[in-house]
């Protein structure tokens, strides 16, 4: 009989264990981890990202395939089924598109080997933490022991002997240990379950462990591999915040809504809507949180902001109060505080992050938006905005929707003119099923698919803002495809992002991943080219051009073939220049059951319809130029209206 403690339960120390190396602990403890809400239960980690090096391959990677060895002996399916990936960030960006679809309820593991691998992930792990979307990072770390230090891609400091590169993961990750020895795994690994399960501390986990101790064996206790299930809760408001909250919206005359992403990770959109429709109260939407009102509701006025559309934007001008649900208030989102001008107004923040909730000296609601929205719906079922302010939401929103209609009416598919991208939008957005999913990132596609883009599914607009990241989008694209099998992923991307990571489209391939990518080749950097002249800088160092005989970048256009490469790393290439052509190929890549990337040129120069709203980006306070002299005139008579929002708390 085993020795028990006066309680008469068995001693820790005669606990069963199990001696399995660091790496394979690893494995075996992810594969049992799980998350609940509602009452729903799903595996944390959908799978593991890698590339292998020596710094990994004889750990982790060992300890995966002895794992899938083993799941595949006992007939199931991989418990935590391997993906090889072809960029470490990219790889990291999968992982994070993957958990964005999933709510924040499920994940990826991504390793990589030691140095250049472990820092590549870097990127990754700040747009991770900066998105508050959960991923967890094994970089493999220089040796424990010292023993044959320095090693190969080991970086040396004469004044400190334990810093390796992996401590540059410290300022974009909301957690990070490194496991010395195999006993601080324990305590690593349910420190980074908490963070990951948290939707307030989320983002980047990253817990680096040394080549040596991955392969190290060692006697673990059976219960660190018991299933475990963390709990994702919803927080509930307090009452007196909904009361003071509710006392403010119902004294307002000129309310509006700013719909941020945490409405749509919380499942509170049937929520928003039903408070909308009872209240009367418009709702705009950040990039995070288009989508948390279809784009037909009545008292849905589109995208916000400097990307925003102009019924939203009037509206904001004239707010009294701006009820912010699930939102951090970025600058794109308040125009760099331009958009909210009226000199009375006040904020109701609901957010399930205090920090978040204070934002712009607004009164302060900490709770789920889901139960905050359901709460409030209750407590205003008296108010209800004037005729006058519902009259003028629906004059501005039919004179917006009248702007998109002409730009969709512009891509009529049976011309055979060039496109331009408003027009290309426009017959992506006609010729997509409701629930197919529309993924970008960074360059002039953002901007105008906020303005344009019609959504009809809450899930169906994906668009990663918060670090906009060049090279996000055919990684993306395949974390999106692999959380949402049952939907086409349109994948839209200029040469700009392309060229820096269009590696995974082979990773599509790999693993029979369909995602349409629709390919614009603008021979440079769009967006930033129109930028740069909005400041005076003429487009410089914006395009991509041989070297003239002056010495400048300015020669004639590089004869890159984009298709070409996208065809060699086996996707199906369609080139498509004017607007039936482009119409005929998005019918025949949805019809397809591979990845099919649709080539087509712009004309970067023609821009789409204009927000009447700014976005600060400081101009030269002096210059030679009269191109830069007017650009700053401009950007003076903005800063003049640009305000702090400070005023005494609610």
């Amino acid at each position: 009989m085993a020795p028990t403690d006066a309680t008469g339960n068995r001693t820790a120390r005669d606990e069963p264990t199990l001696r399995l190396t660091v790496s394979q602990a690893v494995v075996r403890f992810l594969a049992n981890q799980y998350t609940e809400r509602d009452g729903r239960r799903t595996r944390l980690f959908a799978g593991c990202f890698g590339i292998f090096g020596h710094g990994n391959v004889a750990g982790l990677g060992q300890a995966l395939l002895q794992s899938e060895i083993e799941d595949q002996g006992a007939g199931r399916e991989p418990t935590l089924p391997y993906v090889l990936g072809r960029n470490e960030q990219a790889m990291v960006h999968s992982a994070v598109a993957y958990a964005r679809m999933k709510d924040r309820l499920q994940t990826w593991a991504v390793t990589s080997s030691v140095g250049p691998g472990a820092t590549n992930m870097i990127t990754g792990a700040a747009l991770a933490t900066v998105n508050r979307l959960p991923v967890l990072l094994l970089p493999a770390d220089t040796f424990a022991t010292r023993v044959s230090t320095p090693v190969l891609q080991e970086l040396e400091l004469p004044t400190s002997g334990d810093v390796t590169v992996n401590d540059a993961f410290k300022p974009v990750s909301r957690y990070f240990d490194r496991v010395w020895r195999p006993e601080q795994l324990p305590g690593a690994l349910l420190s980074g379950m908490r963070v990951l399960t948290d939707p307030v501390e989320t983002g980047a986990v990253t817990i680096a462990i040394p080549q040596d101790v991955q392969a190290e064996a060692f006697d673990w206790p059976q219960s660190f591999f018991a299933e475990r299930v963390w709990h994702v809760a919803r927080p509930l408001p307090e009452r007196s915040a909904i009361e003071r909250a509710a006392a403010i919206i119902r004294s307002a005359r000129k309310p509006l809504i700013v719909a941020g992403g945490g409405v749509i990770y919380s499942h509170a959109t049937a929520s928003l809507a039903t408070f909308c429709a009872q209240t009367g109260i418009p709702a705009s939407q950040s990039q995070a949180g288009k989508g948390s009102l279809v784009h037909d509701h009545p008292q849905c006025v589109g995208a916000i902001g400097s990307t925003g559309t102009t019924a939203a934007n009037a509206l904001a001008t004239d707010a009294d109060v701006v009820i912010g649900i699930g939102t951090r208030y970025s600058d794109f989102t308040t125009a760099s505080r331009t958009a909210f001008t009226n000199p009375d107004v006040r904020f109701v923040n609901i957010n399930i992050a205090s920090f978040d909730s204070v934002k712009q000296s607004g009164m302060s609601v900490v709770a789920d938006a889901r139960e905050a929205l359901d709460a409030l719906t209750l407590a205003l079922q008296d108010y209800k905005v004037d005729e006058s302010y519902a009259a003028r939401i629906g004059e501005l929103v039919q004179r917006w929707n009248s702007t998109v209609e002409s730009v969709y009416r512009s891509a009529d598919s049976e011309t055979g003119e060039a496109l331009d991208q408003s027009r290309m939008i426009g017959l992506v957005n006609t010729l997509s099923d409701p629930r197919d999913v529309v993924v970008c990132a960074a360059g002039s596609m953002p901007g105008d698919l906020h303005k344009l883009w019609r959504a009809r599914d809450w899930k169906g607009y994906h668009v990663e803002y918060g670090y906009s990241c060049m090279g996000y989008e055919v990684a993306g694209g395949l974390g999106v495809a692999m959380a949402c099998p049952d939907r086409d992923v349109f994948v839209m991307v200029g040469d700009g992002s392309y060229l820096m990571m269009a590696g995974e489209l082979a990773t599509a391939v790999q693993e029979r991943l369909k995602i349409i990518v629709i390919l614009v080749q603008n021979h440079g950097f769009a967006s930033i080219g129109s930028l740069s002249e909005s400041v005076g800088s003429q487009r410089f160092g914006t395009r991509y051009r041989y070297r003239s005989d002056d010495g400048r970048l300015d020669g004639d256009i590089l004869p890159v073939d984009l298709a070409a490469n996208a065809a060699s790393l086996g996707a199906t290439v369609v080139r498509a220049n004017t607007a039936s052509e482009f119409a005929d190929a998005v019918k025949a890549a949805k019809a397809s059951e591979t990845t099919t990337v649709i080539h087509v040129e712009t004309d970067p120069l023609i821009g789409g319809p204009d927000s009447e709203s700014w976005w600060d980006v400081p101009v030269s306070a002096t210059s030679e130029l009269e191109s830069t002299k007017s650009a700053r005139a401009v950007y003076e008579s903005w800063k003049r209206i640009q305000r702090s929002y400070l005023r005494p708390a609610e």
